[in-house]
């Protein structure tokens, strides 16, 4: 899909992986949307894109129905949505002080998959009120790109929330992409390893330099920058569907 021109959403678009990509999407020249926390940097990063920010809590499914309606009635139409909001959470199936809870397995299911799955249906409505770009070859009427994670495959010790909900987003691929090929509506998932985030930029560096070793090359963190220019290589290639391209330096995760 052309890029410039196009509307777009980014969920997560005010820090990270979807700032970088909100701004790579603008530098293209898409119109683009930040969706993001109310006490996230959303207005700020919008207004340096040229803009519109729309504050939700993804948990929140019936307030991000709405805060989506609000940004596609700003764009004037909806053609890429991106996904990188998330998170979880480190216990062990069996602890110390017992199992599990089901609580915070729930919570972590609906940070990543119920809300990745609530955005992706929604942006489906309104890609499929597009006209098809180039009909007589692609006939694309929208681009939908959310975020697993490598711990989908590799999930180490305390992970088993998280490896859960991000295998939940990397197995919806296929089968989202088949339930709405007709519609000529793509749907891509990206794995990231380890990348730079808020969630990363507290660890030691010597901590940092045990997490990527077994990467092949490089032997870092991932840049949001890079994870950008994944994402709109899915958007401009209409090859690219119905998969879970894994970002990751050919790095494996051990146990822990």
């Amino acid at each position: 899909m052309e890029i410039k021109g196009k509307k777009a959403v980014v969920f997560g678009g005010a820090s990270g992986m979807g700032r970088a990509t909100a701004e790579l999407l603008a530098a293209r020249g898409a119109d683009v949307a930040v969706l993001d926390r109310p006490v996230s940097a959303g207005a700020e990063v919008a207004a340096a894109l040229g803009g519109s920010f729309h504050p939700v809590d993804v948990t929140d499914f019936a307030a991000t129905e709405e805060a989506l309606a609000t940004a596609v009635e700003a764009l004037g139409g909806l053609h890429v949505s991106v996904t990188t909001a998330g998170g979880g959470s480190v216990k062990r199936t069996l602890g110390k002080d017992g199992p599990h809870d089901l609580d915070s397995f729930r919570r972590v299911l609906d940070l990543n998959a119920v809300a990745t799955f609530n955005i992706s249906r929604l942006a489906a409505v309104h890609m499929s009120r597009n006209e098809p770009e180039d009909p007589e070859t692609t006939g694309e009427r929208g681009v939908i790109v959310n975020t697993s994670s490598i711990a989908a495959f590799e999930g180490q010790i305390g992970q088993v929330a998280y490896s859960a909900a991000k295998a939940a987003i990397a197995g919806m691929s296929l089968t989202m992409a088949r339930d709405l090929g007709s519609l000529g509506i793509r749907v891509v998932a990206i794995a990231p390893s380890l990348f730079e985030t808020g969630a990363t930029e507290k660890i030691p560096a010597e901590r940092l330099a045990s997490l990527v070793k077994d990467a092949a090359f490089p032997r870092r963190l991932g840049r949001p920058e890079e994870y950008a220019k994944l994402a709109l290589a899915v958007i401009d290639n209409p090859m690219l569907n119905g998969q879970c391209l894994r970002l990751d330096a050919g790095q494996r995760f051990g146990p822990k």
